[in-house]
């Protein structure tokens, strides 16, 4: 009898541990914010997926986002507040140096994302990082 207890704790102990996950509720466009309405959780374990309605809501889909499907942490982002073109401030920092140019931005970025921008009077390419004042900070001391 003893062995017939061991063989069913090594079983319990080799089942996949269930937990919630975030799905779409409906077919969401990239570059949409998600919303309350846009969002679910179910019962599942998937790696890399949301698990709580908060992570979501709120993001910008940075793919679409098909109902059903689980949303991944890599689907989603900060709302872009750069738009790909727009001319943005480029601000250079080193120690007590700092450079102030004007930029053209390369891409689409929200706070924090890597962006590549080209300085309009060097026709220089460079990537730095989307500021909340929605300048771009590049040189050593900006950060992601």
């Amino acid at each position: 009898m003893k062995r017939g207890i061991v063989i069913l704790a090594a079983l319990a102990a080799a089942a996949p541990a269930w937990g919630d996950m975030l799905i779409a509720t409906r077919t969401i466009r990239g570059q949409s914010i998600l919303g309350p309405a846009d969002v679910t959780q179910v019962e599942g374990d998937l790696p890399g997926t949301l698990i709580a309605p908060e992570e979501a809501i709120g993001q910008e889909a940075r793919v679409n986002l098909y109902a059903g499907r689980p949303i991944r942490a890599g689907d989603l982002g900060p709302p872009a507040i750069i738009e790909r073109n727009q001319i943005v401030t480029l601000h250079y920092r080193n120690g007590a140096l700092s450079i102030i140019a004007d930029a053209r931005a390369l891409g689409r970025a929200g706070v924090g994302d890597a962006l590549r921008v080209m300085n309009l009077a060097s026709r220089s390419t460079v990537t730095g990082y989307v500021t909340p004042d929605g300048s771009v900070s590049v040189g050593p001391t900006a950060q992601p």
